[in-house]
């Protein structure tokens, strides 16, 4: 359980990183505030010509006899809309991170060579489009993963009692494994480790990235907050990856020394 805290701290301490480089938090908030743009036009889309599509899908309910008809119909417009929001928060970071690649691999570097021992950050050595096509390539085998995940808890959550207890726990742990997942593919990416070793690595330490993603993904469903907080979950994640890994960081050896000279104190 201890992994659950050092996750969380990781979330917080990528945070504070960008709140002491404002340069850099100010570039990560750019794909984050373009891809909001694209995701509140298509949830209002789909709001508006919503009911419509599922008129056009239900051509059977048309001879059906008033309320019945516009209860299925509504019923159903209120499936379709959930189900567009469940998917919006499952790809924003997806869609975010493929949008902001650049800024958020300069970011991802800065944090390294901040936390290093010796100042410097692994990098791919790949041309832009083949880190491009990699990332687009994973991220959507990544949302295929999420999807049936989605499309599972969605039709438990039907069952009585547990669909509204045990299954919405369930699925913000689902939702923060990914999102981790996500995110750490930033640092993961460059050092060439690829997704079936990515997947293994953060299974290897389930409770850590539960600490770090579950929390994440729920503030994440807040569109605003999720902009504000994507820098800073990317520098988070970047630490998280450096641990994942076994790296060495500079934070780590100050704390190590720190509790080293308390110890000392104390003695």
């Amino acid at each position: 359980m201890r992994d659950l805290g050092v996750g969380f701290g990781y979330l917080l301490r990528g945070q504070r990183w960008v709140g002491r480089h404002g340069r850099q938090y100010g570039f990560g908030l750019l794909p984050g505030l373009i891809a909001l743009v694209l995701y509140v036009a298509a949830l209002v889309a789909l709001a508006v010509w919503g009911p419509d599509a599922v008129a056009w899908a239900t051509p059977f309910a048309d001879d059906w006899s008033s309320p019945w008809q516009g209860l299925f119909r509504g019923f159903l417009t209120a499936v379709l809309f959930a189900l567009g929001l469940l998917l919006a928060v499952l790809t924003f970071t997806a869609v975010t991170l493929l949008i902001g690649q650049p800024f958020y691999e300069s970011l991802s570097e800065k944090v390294d060579e901040d936390v290093s021992p010796d100042g410097t950050a692994p990098r791919s050595g790949l041309p832009l489009w083949r880190e491009l096509w990699i990332s687009a390539r994973d991220s959507l085998r990544i949302l295929v993963r999420a999807g049936l995940w989605g499309v599972l808890l969605f039709a438990l959550g039907f069952l009585p009692v547990v669909g509204q207890t045990v299954v919405p726990v369930i699925g913000f742990f689902v939702t923060g494994f990914f999102l981790t997942e996500e995110l750490a593919s930033v640092a993961l990416q460059r050092r060439g480790v690829d997704l079936r070793a990515r997947l293994t690595l953060l299974r290897s330490r389930k409770t850590l990235v539960w600490g770090f993603g579950a929390p994440l993904g729920l503030a994440f469903l807040v569109p605003f907050v999720a902009v504000f907080l994507m820098p800073g979950a990317v520098a988070g994640a970047t630490l998280l990856a450096r641990e994942l890994l076994g790296e060495e960081s500079a934070d780590d050896e100050e704390e190590s020394a720190a509790n080293g000279d308390d110890a000392q104190v104390t003695s």
